[in-house]
C-alpha cells in the first residue's frame, strides 16, 4: 500500500478488534441464567459513550461530550494487551498504572504520529480524572457497571462476594461533576441491598 498513514490507521483499527475478546465480570442485562451473556470491553466501552449520549445533562459543569464519548470509546483499549483488572481485585490494581501505560504506548504507536498523540492525552486525560470531561466520565464508568449489575439481580456481586460498603467505596467518581448521578448510584446500592442484590 502506497498510503503510508491509512495503511497505520487500518494496522491500528485492526488491532483494535482484539478489544472484543477481553472478557469482563459483568454480565449483560437480560437473562441471567445463560451462561453466554458476559460482557466483552468493546461492548463497555460502547454502551459507556452511549451513556454520555443520553446523560450528557446531568454534568454539573459544562463538558464537551463529543470528547467524553471519545474517551468511552478509547479508555480501555489498553485492555488488549493489560487484560480487565476487575474493579474490586486489590491485588490487580497494584500493577495496573504499569500494565496499561505499556499497552497504551504499544497500541497507540500503530497509529500515526497526530493520532498517537490525541488517543495518548485523552486517555491520559481521563485517567487523571481532573478535567470536567474526565470527572464527568468516570461517573459514567462507574454507573455503567452498576446498571448491569442491578438488573441481573447482582450477579457479579454475588459472585465476587462484593459488599454495599465495597461499591459505596467506589462512588467518589460519581461525586465529580454530577450530583444527579451521585444520588442516582446511592439509591441503587441501597435498592440493591433492600432487594438482596448485595450484602
Amino acid at each position: 500500500m502506497e498510503n503510508e498513514r491509512l495503511k497505520q490507521q487500518i494496522e491500528f483499527i485492526v488491532e483494535i478488534d482484539k478489544l472484543k475478546r477481553v472478557m469482563r465480570q459483568s454480565r449483560i442485562i437480560g437473562d441471567i441464567h445463560d451462561e453466554l451473556l458476559w460482557e466483552n470491553s468493546a461492548e463497555h466501552s460502547w454502551h459507556f459513550a452511549m451513556l454520555a449520549v443520553i446523560l450528557g445533562e446531568y454534568a454539573d459543569k459544562t463538558v464537551d461530550i463529543g470528547k467524553v464519548m471519545k474517551m468511552a470509546l478509547i479508555h480501555d483499549i489498553v485492555e488488549i494487551d493489560a487484560g480487565d483488572t476487575f474493579a474490586y481485585d486489590q491485588l490487580g490494581h497494584l500493577d495496573k498504572a504499569e500494565r496499561e501505560g505499556k499497552a497504551a504506548s504499544r497500541i497507540f504507536g500503530l497509529l500515526p504520529d497526530n493520532q498517537r498523540d490525541e488517543m495518548m492525552e485523552l486517555w491520559m486525560e481521563f485517567e487523571e480524572r481532573e478535567t470536567n470531561e474526565a470527572q464527568f466520565a468516570a461517573a459514567l464508568d462507574l454507573v455503567q457497571p452498576l446498571l448491569q449489575n442491578y438488573y441481573t439481580q447482582g450477579y457479579s456481586w454475588q459472585k465476587n462476594k462484593v459488599t454495599s460498603d465495597q461499591v459505596l467505596a467506589r462512588i467518589n467518581a460519581a461525586t465529580k461533576n454530577s450530583k444527579t448521578l451521585k444520588n442516582f448510584v446511592e439509591w441503587l446500592i441501597h435498592d440493591a441491598v433492600k432487594k438482596g442484590y448485595l450484602q
